[in-house]
């Protein structure tokens, strides 16, 4: 190793310093202003490390089968450094930049699924609402074994991530193992333009409202309160009860999360975040005002349902607004904050863990849903339910007036069933919370001689 590169090396060990710069659009609950960097460590960094260090530099550069030059080692040892620190800290080209801006937005070329990197392995948080991930059936939690039958390797996961992109109409397999499945299954798919409508809405029965949230953007605030005037219009009357579905929910911005959860409550905390930085600790509180004026309100969840989405959920929660049904929430209750380096380069570095309003952290842990519900569907009996059997099957059974000899069943219309087991059980809770939350009648004597 030359010594103006040991040089140039040591002063990068040293110096945690990162020049100002206006931060690009962040995404997955990372704050949109760039932390100031700390003094420096009273601690030095160990010398024995340093002589570690480049040591297998220098062994690299003198044995490794092919010549590899300084600027590809650098690189590696980069993004090596952050990406041993958690799954979501990674040093950022333009591309990447690129990427997280038009995640933000809403539209980019691509199966419109979210990944992250889980112990050398690559596993889906979630597959976006109607996006060619969703119908080929890709599911939260699965891992991607292969992509187009390259195997995924575990110290090259920022390329299989990069190649799940690409241009609009061009075929792709993913070989996915399902959970608590032993044998991966090719799921070929085409990539398409995905823009995303993070809000969608409709009334499940006169007077409550489905909510469907697939994605926190920078306009998803806006497109919640058109929805929620929109149905209310549809109603003719105010809304009795409302749904939110946050299943497979990947997250996004905290601003847009903070927005939600304001168009949800009245009053109260909605999130706390805490961090080694001052800058890294804030407060986000409700403000008065509530889109569905109290109406009751339950929150689907499951496994998928991450990140900005769980800090919605347990705002909703802590503040005994909203009862939340399903599954238990993935867990990332870390804050992402994007340090510019120059122009074209960044570092998305985890600065905080945010904090629920009861003061505590999910992360890891997820959120518990007030009433759990097993990963059910409902579906139609294939074959006529065995013959039924009463008192009158009984030997020397007392005859009754109005007996016949042949009792005719009377036929039952096949009813559609719905296909959304979750949604359904949300349905009738709501219904059930409707009717406590009603004003109870006046039943006080009325005056006889008025």
């Amino acid at each position: 190793m030359s010594p103006r590169l040991l040089a140039t090396l040591l002063l990068i060990l040293a110096s945690p310093t990162v020049p100002a710069a206006d931060p690009p659009v962040t995404p997955d609950v990372q704050t949109t202003v760039a932390a100031s960097p700390s003094p420096a460590s009273k601690d030095a960094v160990d010398l024995a490390d340093i002589r570690a260090f480049t040591a297998v530099y220098s062994l690299v550069k003198q044995a490794y089968v092919d010549d590899v030059d300084d600027h590809r080692l650098m690189q590696a040892a980069i993004r090596g450094l952050l990406g041993g620190l958690d799954p979501h800290s990674e040093y950022l080209g333009k591309e990447q930049i690129a990427d997280l801006t038009e995640d933000t937005s809403g539209n980019y070329d691509g199966l419109g699924i979210e990944v992250v990197q889980v112990d050398g392995t690559l596993r889906v948080v979630a597959p976006i609402d109607e996006s060619p991930a969703e119908r080929a059936g890709v599911k939260a939690g699965d891992i991607i074994v292969r992509i187009d039958n390259k195997p995924v390797q575990a110290d090259d996961l920022e390329a299989a991530v990069a190649s799940l992109r690409g241009k609009p109409g061009t075929p792709i397999t993913l070989s996915v193992l399902h959970e608590k499945q032993s044998v991966p299954v090719d799921i070929v798919m085409k990539r398409e333009v995905i823009r995303v409508a993070s809000v969608r809405g409709r009334l499940l029965e006169p007077g409550y409202a489905y909510l469907r949230v697939s994605q926190f953007q920078a306009e998803t605030g806006s497109q919640l309160r058109k929805k929620i005037v929109r149905l209310i219009a549809d109603n003719k009357a105010p809304l009795r009860g409302a749904v939110l579905d946050l299943r497979s929910n990947p997250g996004g911005l905290l601003t847009s999360a903070v927005e939600i959860s304001d168009e949800l409550l009245s009053e109260g905390v909605i999130v706390t975040t805490r961090g080694r930085l001052k800058e890294s600790d804030l407060s986000f509180r409700a403000t008065s005002g509530d889109l569905l004026d109290g109406a009751p309100l339950v929150v689907l969840v499951d496994n998928g349902t991450a990140s900005a989405a769980e800090i919605v959920a347990g705002a909703l929660k802590d503040n005994h607004r909203a009862l939340l049904m399903g599954r238990r929430t993935f867990g990332k209750g870390s804050v992402q904050t994007v340090l510019p380096l120059d122009a074209d380069h960044a570092v998305k570095l985890t600065t905080a863990r945010y904090f629920t309003p009861s003061g505590v952290s999910i992360q890891a842990a997820g959120i518990q849903p007030d009433i759990a519900l097993g990963d059910y569907s409902l579906s139609q009996r294939d074959t006529d339910a065995g013959p039924s059997y009463g008192e009158r099957d009984l030997r020397n059974h007392l005859k009754g007036a109005d007996e016949t000899a042949d009792p005719q069943t009377p036929a039952v219309a096949n009813r559609a069933l719905p296909q959304d087991y979750a949604l359904s059980e949300a349905l009738n809770a709501l219904k059930a919370l409707a009717l406590r939350s009603r004003p109870a009648p006046d039943t006080s004597t009325p005056n006889r001689n008025g």
